[in-house]
C-alpha cells in the first residue's frame, strides 16, 4: 500500500525531507497504536522501532500502554522465576 501525500503538504510539515517518511510512520503507529487498532509489536514494526524503543515513544508521548491482565500474569510469573 502507498499514500501520496502532495509536496506542498510534506513543505508545510517543516521537517527536513529525509525526516519525514520517519515521522509520518511513528505518528501513524502511536495513533494506531493509542486506538487499538495494531497491538505493540506491529505498532513498532510499522515505526520501524524495537519494543523497547516503541514504548520509550509511547511514555515521551505520554500514550499509555495497553496491558491487559494475562500480560500482568506472565510478567509477574517471569519476575518469580516460574
Amino acid at each position: 500500500m502507498e499514500i501520496v501525500i502532495p509536496d506542498d503538504i510534506i513543505t508545510a510539515m517543516k521537517l527536513p525531507r529525509g525526516e519525514v517518511e520517519r515521522e509520518l510512520r511513528v505518528d501513524l503507529a502511536v495513533i494506531l497504536y493509542q486506538r487499538g487498532i495494531l497491538p505493540l509489536g506491529k505498532a513498532a514494526k510499522l515505526a520501524g522501532m524495537t519494543k523497547r524503543e516503541f514504548l520509550e515513544e509511547l511514555a515521551k508521548r505520554k500514550v499509555p500502554r495497553h496491558y491487559t491482565e494475562k500480560e500482568l500474569e506472565e510478567d509477574l510469573a517471569f519476575a518469580r522465576g516460574e
